[in-house]
């Protein structure tokens, strides 16, 4: 990898936030953003992918790059629980390889909105369609996890056939998924001069923003490490192992359907994330045996630090490579 690209990754101002935040929790400052502030910059972040997102799919053309685009999303968020959930029940139970399997089918949208970020400073292009395929990845995991559980449990054990059924609809309105779908409705409907009024809001800020909610992003995570520790060291080589493997399928599978290098990065950076909001708040519900030490802290301290910084540089410098 050129030092070059790691290094503009590594300095690019929110990405040192990320830094500052864990740095601040180990030194035992005082530092904390207000949980409704955290809350807004996270309404904020997706309104501006959505809306953006839904300007380019009603100003685009739907072609076979979009088709192949969604197609491998929807694809590697069904697939990667079926070989994650095997290697993590060699040492955990089945409800927590369920959970992790889940988490790390699904996506993390700060490390995509990252990835655009990165895509934006290297000037290079993507298709808005892409926030589609985010949003469609959060469910299919979470539903093959819960299959993998069941056919594990004995009879007795298994939840409800209705619950299996209405989990589709209730991770449609989880507060991110929901959140991106109508910023993508919106920017599909918002006329073109009225989009632009609003570039100030959505282009503007947004990178300002972005290193608020990293900062906090950092706080958080230097405050999980201790219970990932705990865990051993196989769940911290898993957190990094399973996203290389998850970004280098999807990268493969990009390349042989002529996908675009801008979207090629974005999907392996889907496909490599794991979810620590969304996907933890349905498993509360569906998965109540599972240990939220475990699958958090994976997500949150280690696979979320290791893309943002390492990760997203690492990719696009693969795909430069593969795509010449």
């Amino acid at each position: 990898m050129h030092l070059d690209l790691l290094l503009n990754n590594i300095l690019s101002i929110p990405i040192l936030f990320f830094f500052l935040g864990l740095i601040a929790v180990q030194l035992k400052s005082d530092l904390e953003i207000p949980q409704p502030t955290s809350r807004f910059l996270s309404i904020y972040l997706l309104m501006c992918i959505g809306l953006k997102g839904g300007h380019e799919l009603a100003h685009g053309n739907w072609n076979d790059d979009t088709i192949q685009s969604l197609g491998i999303a929807l694809l590697m968020s069904a697939v990667v629980p079926l070989y994650v959930y095997p290697l993590i029940r060699r040492k955990f139970n089945s409800y927590n390889a369920a959970a992790i399997a889940a988490t790390y089918g699904s996506i993390s949208v700060v490390t995509f909105i990252s990835a655009v970020a990165f895509l934006q400073e290297m000037g290079i292009s993507y298709g808005g369609y892409m926030v589609a395929a985010m949003a469609m990845m959060e469910s299919p995991a979470l539903i093959v996890s819960l299959i993998l559980l069941q056919r594990a449990l004995p009879k007795d054990h298994k939840a409800p056939r209705q619950r299996l059924i209405s989990l589709l609809g209730e991770s449609m309105t989880n507060s991110s998924v929901f959140m991106i779908l109508g910023g993508l409705l919106i920017g599909c409907i918002t006329p073109e001069q009225s989009f632009q009024e609003l570039k100030p809001f959505t282009d503007g800020l947004f990178k300002g923003f972005l290193s608020v909610f990293l900062l906090d992003m950092g706080l958080v995570a230097s405050r999980r490490i201790k219970a990932l520790t705990r865990a051993g060291t196989f769940l911290i080589s898993m957190a990094i192992f399973v996203p290389i493997v998850n970004a280098l399928i999807s990268i493969g599978l990009a390349f042989l359907l002529g996908v675009s290098a801008g979207n090629a990065l974005l999907l392996a950076v889907l496909c490599s994330s794991a979810s620590y909001i969304a996907v933890p708040a349905a498993l509360r519900m569906t998965i109540p045996q599972a240990n939220p030490g475990l699958f958090v802290p994976m997500a949150l301290t280690v696979t979320f630090p290791f893309n943002v910084t390492l990760g997203i540089p690492l990719y696009y410098y693969i795909i430069t490579l593969i795509w010449k």
